[in-house]
């Protein structure tokens, strides 16, 4: 029991210290490890003859507990996030667990798999999680800090002509035309469905680290980004692709500011 009790604390107190990375909740190692010590405690009740059904209730009471001791209470919403956070990592470190359980410690010949040697969960546990973690809060991260900047964007041109784009606010292009100070929406060339020069082109002057020169633009009816739409602006040409995943549209600061 001593040994499940420590792996199980040690199970806990990465999946904590996780979420705390991960939402960014800034509480002490002494907090997370009193949490994945509550947390370890529902171990002693699997040697209790109780029915599955009371045992899943323990332990969800346990696991809001776990993130109450080591969270806190502010809102309803702050510790919901919290809790589903905490399943939604267990879910990912135990799947990859139980592949990686599968993959070493059983054999398989055809559609059968039956054990083979000794199971792994304990190396995988101690040496495996805290990576598998870190890519986790890694992925996490950077999903956090850069999908919230895409959008889904209808381009419309004349004669009811739309594109759809997948865009990205680039807090960096703040392009505009030096004469009307509209503001420049990059575009990928090979999403211009249209021949471009149907729409009358403007010759933008910009400047970059890379150098200098004249882009092609021309001005679209309106840009619809959700329910909100959007018309005093110019749509540049790329020739260029855009090297950003499943980007092909940038969006311009100053266009988002209103």
């Amino acid at each position: 029991m001593d040994l499940v009790f420590l792996l199980n604390f040690a199970f806990d107190f990465l999946l904590l210290l996780t979420i705390s990375i991960l939402l960014r909740r800034n509480v002490s190692i002494n907090r997370i490890i009193l949490g994945a010590f509550v947390g370890s405690l529902s171990v002693f009740f699997l040697f209790i003859p109780i029915s599955t059904l009371t045992l899943f209730f323990i332990k969800i009471v346990i696991s809001i507990l776990m993130v109450l001791c080591s969270f806190g209470y502010r809102t309803i919403k702050y510790t919901l996030r919290n809790f589903t956070y905490l399943y939604m990592t267990s879910i990912v470190l135990g799947g990859f667990l139980y592949f990686l359980n599968i993959q070493f410690s059983y054999k398989q010949e055809g559609l059968v798999f039956y054990h083979h040697g000794l199971s792994i969960n304990y190396i995988v546990l101690i040496v495996a999680s805290p990576i598998i973690l870190y890519l986790y809060i890694k992925q996490g991260l950077y999903l956090k800090q850069n999908y919230n900047h895409y959008y889904k964007v209808n381009l419309y041109l004349k004669n009811n002509q739309c594109i759809c784009l997948n865009a990205f606010l680039d807090t960096g292009n703040v392009l505009e035309d030096p004469y009307f100070h509209k503001p420049v929406i990059l575009m990928n060339k090979k999403r211009m469905i249209y021949d471009i020069n149907e729409f009358g082109m403007i010759l933008v002057p910009y400047q970059t680290v890379s150098g200098s020169g004249l882009l092609k633009c021309f001005k679209a009816e309106k840009m619809q980004i959700g329910k909100k739409e959007y018309h005093h602006f110019l749509v540049g040409i790329m020739e260029d692709s855009i090297h950003l995943d499943g980007v092909d549209c940038i969006l311009n600061k100053k266009i988002m500011e209103g």
